[in-house]
């Protein structure tokens, strides 16, 4: 039995489910199941930010489909509170981890990133948390600069401005530029630490987030992101 959350489920054969799963020690798992009917339904805790307890094995109906049978699953705690931005926040996360993480990339560490995010989030919203955990994923994809040294390989420091350069990292610069725009812009040596030490201040959002999305589009391509909609649409 293994601790895991739902990420996605959509409709299969007859009363069945496939359900993208986040597993604490496995990662990303795509399973199926079947939902049951009246009081032994599980409809009500196969729910994004449900804290879970699940047993799957490899023999499944849908085994042709790389799909995992769950032979087990119970709720292991309440949901997760998420209300508001926070929970467009939960459904955010949930997308990312959907569209970028494959199956065959197991990620065992992150499921303790996406929780630790979730529990931030429940207690009230801040940018801070996704960009901690975009941080995370975006280690784990191998797609994050280093945020200890710069392309001449000397240490990141909080009072220098630098330029990301693609596939080199943060290029010291002479003149600070406020603002990030499409890569083109310069970031301060001092959100670039608070991030690596996840201690961004409000000052520092901006720009860290104009800084994870510059690295998560050629990722995510062309194919807009739901859950920014989710954002817009209530803003």
């Amino acid at each position: 039995m293994k601790r895991g959350y739902v990420l996605h489920h959509r409709p299969f054969r007859e009363s069945s489910v496939i359900v993208n799963l986040l597993i604490e020690g496995v990662g990303r798992v795509d399973a199926i199941t079947r939902v049951g009917t009246g009081k032994r339904s599980i409809k009500s805790i196969l729910q994004p930010f449900q804290p879970l307890i699940i047993q799957f094995s490899t023999q499944s109906e849908a085994k042709n489909l790389g799909l995992k049978n769950i032979t087990q699953i119970e709720s292991a705690a309440p949901a997760m509170p998420l209300v508001g931005n926070s929970l467009y926040s939960g459904f955010y996360l949930n997308e990312l981890l959907v569209r970028l993480l494959s199956v065959e990339h197991q990620a065992e560490g992150l499921f303790i990133d996406y929780h630790r995010a979730l529990m931030s989030l429940a207690k009230g919203f801040c940018s801070s948390h996704l960009r901690y955990f975009e941080m995370a994923l975006l280690l784990e994809l191998g797609a994050f600069p280093s945020l200890s040294y710069d392309t001449l390989g000397n240490a990141l420091a909080a009072d220098c401005s630098y330029r990301f350069v693609a596939e080199s990292g943060f290029l010291p610069v002479v003149q600070h530029k406020e603002g990030f725009t499409h890569g083109k812009g310069h970031l301060s040596g001092a959100m670039l630490t608070a991030l690596a030490t996840q201690q961004l201040q409000t000052e520092h959002l901006n720009q860290a987030k104009g800084l994870m999305r510059y690295l998560l589009t050629p990722l995510l391509g062309n194919k807009p992101l739901l859950s920014r909609q989710l954002f817009t649409q209530n803003a």
